[in-house]
This record gives C-alpha cells, sequence and structure tokens, in this order.
C-alpha cells in the first residue's frame, strides 16, 4: 500500500502518514485496530519512506545518449588534446545573483558559539557572472555585468579566447539558450575560423546551431542535449562559488560585490584552480539507487538497510554516529 500514491487507494490527501496508512489498511482489512508503531517498524524494515519524496527530470531529447556521449568523450580525453594542441571549454551563466547586506553586522564563530547572521538585508540589486572553464587546467575566464544579452555573450567570448592559452582548435560546451548561438556569435565565429560568413544562410535557430557545430571549424560549439545542462562542467565551479563566497557574503554595495568577487576569482585560479574527475562515461541512466543506499548515507550511518540489524549490532554499530557526544 506504501508503495502507491494515496489517490489510487481513494484517499484524498496526496502524501501518505503513519495516520493515513492505518486509516487505509482500517478500512481495507475491516480490522479494529492497527498498531501506528507496526506499521512504521514494517516501513523500516523494508527500507521504505513514503514520506519523502525527490524531484526528477526526464529529457525528451531524441539524441540524448549521443550527445551526452561526445561530451563525456571531450571530457575524458580533454588532457591528452590539450597536450596535442586542443582545448575544451566550458561556458555557462549564472544569473539573478543577489547583491545583499545584511541589516547588522555579521558576528563572527567563538569557543561555544556558531557564526550568527542578521536575517534581514537590504538588497543592492542583481548581477551576472558568464563563466568559461577550460576542462584540462581548471582555469577560468570570466566576465561581470547586469545583463546576459548576446552582446553580452559576445563580448565574454572574446575576452575568454584572450585570456585561453592559445590552441589550434577550441571545442565549447555550452546549454541550448538562444544567446549562444545568436547571429552575432555566428558572425565572429566566422571571424575566427576565417570561413565565409552568410547571413541568408544563417536565418533560423537549426542551421545556426550546424554551423557552429561544424567539425571543421577551428572553434566548434557542442550543446548539450535539453534539460542536460548537469553535464556542462562549469555547473562544478558555480557550486564552488555559491558556498565559498554567494552563501554568506554581506556587500554594502554592488560595485563592492563586483571588487570582492573579482578578487576571489583571481585568487581561484591562483590557487584552487584544477580539473575535475569526472566520472560519468555518458551511458544510458536506467539504474535507480534509493537515495537511503547512497555511499554518503551508508558512511554517515543515516540509512538502516534491510534485515532489520540485531540489538548487539545497533549498541556497537550506532546508526547515527554523526551526533557526536561532548567530551
Amino acid at each position: 500500500m506504501a508503495s502507491t500514491l494515496p489517490q489510487d487507494q481513494d484517499r484524498p490527501v496526496t502524501r501518505w502518514t503513519l495516520d493515513e496508512i492505518v486509516a487505509t489498511l482500517l478500512d481495507a482489512l475491516h480490522t479494529e485496530t492497527v498498531s501506528r508503531s507496526s506499521v512504521w517498524r514494517i516501513l523500516q524494515d523494508v527500507d521504505l519512506k513514503p514520506h519523502t519524496s525527490a524531484y526528477w527530470l526526464n529529457s525528451h531529447d531524441e539524441d540524448f545518449d549521443a550527445k551526452a556521449h561526445t561530451i563525456c568523450q571531450l571530457y575524458a580525453k580533454a588532457l591528452a588534446f590539450y597536450q596535442q594542441g586542443r582545448l575544451v571549454v566550458c561556458c555557462d551563466e549564472k544569473t539573478g545573483m543577489q547583491v545583499l547586506e545584511r541589516k547588522a553586522p555579521t558576528k563572527p564563530a567563538q569557543p561555544g558559539r556558531r557564526e550568527r547572521r542578521e536575517h534581514e538585508y537590504i538588497r543592492h540589486g542583481t548581477r551576472v557572472l558568464i563563466n568559461s572553464l577550460a576542462v584540462a587546467t581548471g582555469q577560468i575566464a570570466w566576465t561581470i555585468g547586469t545583463t546576459r544579452k548576446a552582446p553580452d555573450f559576445v563580448a565574454h567570448l572574446k575576452q575568454a579566447y584572450q585570456s585561453l592559452p592559445r590552441m589550434t582548435r577550441y571545442d565549447w560546451v555550452m546549454d541550448n539558450l538562444n544567446t549562444h548561438w545568436s547571429l552575432d556569435v555566428c558572425r565572429l565565429v566566422a571571424r575566427w575560423c576565417k570561413v565565409p560568413f552568410e547571413p541568408h544562410k544563417l536565418k533560423k535557430g537549426p542551421q545556426r546551431r550546424v554551423f557552429l557545430s561544424d567539425p571543421s571549424h577551428r572553434h566548434v560549439f557542442h550543446f548539450t542535449p535539453k534539460h542536460g545542462s548537469w553535464l556542462n562542467q562549469a555547473e562544478l565551479f558555480f557550486g564552488v562559488l555559491h558556498r565559498r563566497f554567494l552563501a554568506r557574503g554581506s556587500f554594502s554595495s554592488s560595485k563592492a560585490c563586483v571588487l570582492r568577487l573579482e578578487r576571489f576569482l583571481q585568487d581561484y585560479n591562483a590557487r584552487h584552480a584544477h580539473p575535475s574527475r569526472w566520472t560519468y562515461t555518458g551511458e544510458p541512466l536506467v539504474r535507480d539507487t534509493p537515495f537511503s543506499r547512497t555511499r554518503r548515507q551508508q558512511l554517515r550511518g543515516r540509512a538502516c538497510f534491510s534485515p532489520r540489524p540485531k540489538r548487539f549490532e545497533r549498541l556497537f554499530y550506532s546508526p547515527r554516529p554523526y551526533r557526536r557526544q561532548a567530551a
């Protein structure tokens, strides 16, 4: 019953709880009592958590497997390509970065007390970071502005091309945002590759994407599948940016934010830039591993695997070792 949706059991709710399961069992079995603890014990023994849920997104791109395999092969051979004079670059934008100022200064951590931040804040607008990441080295090139229009992306490509090392060929990996295959981008790539630029043949998006993806060019664009932007390694750097800079930032003005962000990016290139260890090979994602059985959960001891552990196992191997006792 817990492996079905509540509406399939003619229940008015959309989420299972112990009380709802008990009520459904009472109606189905025509019995008088069912213990909530018994239901909880059965669900725990089979590692079933019907009260939790997670989002998933199905890509309807017919060429998903082929595109994913091509991009992953670029990542796997990025270092060898770099030694041969070929550079793999990932481009993406981080939009809507809020410039926030806390109304009271942040109080740093003290012995026995964590860092404390004021809940209320003052907004000083937003900024857009356009980033290009060299897969073989982890080095980044960036532009910071207020918009992400086609001219902004073309300006970023010019700056990134000047910042990145000189190579005989460049493979650019990016998503399907319309600014990535605009007519201005086609004009720039045609000039870089010294090929004829014919606007009358590039009136539609598919024609432009075919032109930018031409393998005979010196600069080749590889577009991720629809709903497959997670294949772009630039997303990995944005996670680092959020954790180390944005999450606890307090900026007095947009100018101060940009100056500190520039300093952070320069420090990242100088001290932290490194190639990422990409393990996904591009094979179809057909295996669905339960969240509670992932390695992270297992190492932290937050998952209770079936069969149910014996009492002596729970005594010597605490199921929640992340709760440390005070010395």
